[in-house]
């Protein structure tokens, strides 16, 4: 029982790891459209949050499953579970932080991008190596709610059938009839986001030189 969680468990890693890899740097891209200057990208971008934040991820990950052969005829194989999946969750996710991000750039005082001016920065110098670092600072915590979210959210991926370990639990409480595969997950799942508030935490203190 444990032994087959644990494989499974691999799977849900896979799905939070991918997932961060690829919306936390598309959510920079979402955010820096959803300030530019030229209004239809900005309009573009605010319309790509809403709808991904408005609605939910498990539509979402039904919508990227069935896309290809209800809107072109094309065929896909059990593989495409798993792309699915890490489509809809990186989409969805690259929302929620492209808000926090903007937030957070917002944020930043008027004085910071003048000073950097005088000194000579240009505008993406200004940005890569002074302002992120603050913003990174400054977004932190909301970062972090987010990522544990998606420690537990990797367990929807079971609605388009693939395998992590919330689906494994499941057919293992299904079929042996007891409760100790669901304790078991949820234990994992719990010390999986202890390990990660701990690291992150680690990362803030090493952010405490920023100083607001």
């Amino acid at each position: 029982m444990f032994s087959m969680l644990m494989q499974s468990y691999v799977v849900t890693l896979q799905i939070f790891a991918l997932t961060l890899l690829g919306s936390i740097p598309l959510g920079v891209l979402v955010a820096l459209g959803r300030l530019s200057k030229f209004k239809p990208l900005a309009w573009l971008m605010g319309l790509y949050i809403s709808v991904l934040r408005g609605t939910p991820l498990m539509l979402q990950m039904f919508a990227v499953f069935f896309l290809p052969y209800y809107a072109f005829g094309i065929q896909t194989g059990n593989n495409y579970k798993f792309t699915a999946c890490l489509i809809a969750f990186i989409i969805n996710y690259s929302a929620y932080f492209a808000e926090i991000y903007r937030s957070g750039i917002q944020s930043m005082p008027r004085g910071q991008y003048e000073a950097a001016q005088v000194l000579g920065y240009s505008r993406s110098q200004t940005f890569f190596h002074i302002i992120l670092p603050q913003v990174i600072k400054r977004i932190l915590p909301a970062m972090g709610n987010e990522i544990i979210t998606l420690v537990k959210d990797t367990s929807l991926a079971f609605c388009i059938g693939v395998a992590e370990m919330f689906t494994t639990g499941r057919a293992l409480v299904a079929s042996q009839r007891t409760m100790v595969p669901f304790a078991i997950a949820a234990l994992i799942y719990w010390v999986t986001c202890i390990i990660i508030e701990f690291a992150l935490h680690r990362v803030e203190k090493r952010l405490d030189y920023y100083h607001d």
